[in-house]
């Protein structure tokens, strides 16, 4: 077989996923808001000699429905349990960046048979503030889209140009130029869900071995790594010198070290 992508009907969704399709140990990849399931190409590259990589496209995001009404933790959650179901796999690592990190988090408190190893990308318990979800919301609307074509977008993202590629790479090419694959409003209701409260009590409901992984200048809190830690104390915490948000972007080889090494050994090491 060959890699591609596959689909899954939800009642009230399409949810769509990039599949290696090797006949191997299945592993599921969950980006964060606004992202899509190729912006994981260099860890997708990395893991397939060893793993079957599953790159889910989540609901609001890429080719999945774009204004789906239920933007709830749930909905999220259980579009990974039909991708699951749909590929018949009981048992597998997640590895969630951002709020792809929140839900599967969620994922491994509600269905704990689900999830055997799970790697958490500068992603907590949620719960920041309103005025959070607002500046993300405005950031998202103030996309002035459609750009005209590549270099326009490059030079409104103010990043490295590294993650900026990465970022253009996921725009859609439209006759009038190139568009998000998502809608700003519907990203704001989806991320409002995640910042209502920390998820403290479904963190404690956890039971697969842990790997939190931040970026030196990152956007995780201090304190919410501490009460995580402090709760489940034999959670792994790996540092990536000198990466923000975007790690798996920022310092690829560095991140997937840290992967790797906790995929193979359980274990992140110093």
């Amino acid at each position: 077989m060959s890699a591609g992508w596959g689909r899954v009907e939800r009642p009230d969704a399409e949810i769509w996923y990039y599949d290696t399709a090797e006949d191997k140990p299945i592993i599921v990849l969950l980006h964060g808001l606004a992202g899509y399931a190729r912006e994981w190409g260099a860890t997708i590259e990395a893991l397939r000699d060893e793993w079957c990589v599953v790159s889910v496209e989540q609901r609001g995001h890429g080719s999945s429905t774009r204004r789906p009404d239920d933007v709830s933790r749930a909905a999220y959650v259980e579009d990974v349990v039909a991708v699951l179901d749909h590929l018949d796999v009981d048992t597998v690592p997640v590895v969630g960046q951002s709020m792809g990190a929140h839900t599967a988090m969620l994922l491994a408190a509600a269905h704990p048979e689900r999830v055997d190893r799970l790697v958490m990308v500068e992603g907590g318990l949620g719960g920041d503030s309103p005025a959070a979800t607002s500046s993300v919301g405005d950031w998202l609307a103030s996309w002035p889209a459609p750009f005209a074509d590549r270099d326009e977008f490059l030079a409104f993202f103010k990043t490295t140009r590294m993650v900026a590629e990465v970022w253009a790479d996921g725009l859609d090419e439209r006759a009038d130029g190139l568009w998000p694959q998502w809608d700003p409003v519907t990203l704001t209701r989806a991320l409002t869900h995640v910042h209502e409260r920390e998820h403290l009590e479904e963190w404690s409901q956890v039971h697969a071995p842990t790997l939190l992984v931040r970026g030196e200048h990152g956007s995780l809190p201090d304190r919410q790594v501490e009460s995580m830690c402090a709760l489940r104390p034999e959670t792994e915490v790996a540092v990536i010198a000198g990466a923000g948000h975007d790690v798996h972007l920022e310092a690829v080889e560095p991140w997937l070290r840290v992967l790797t090494r906790f995929l193979d050994h359980g274990d992140s090491g110093d």
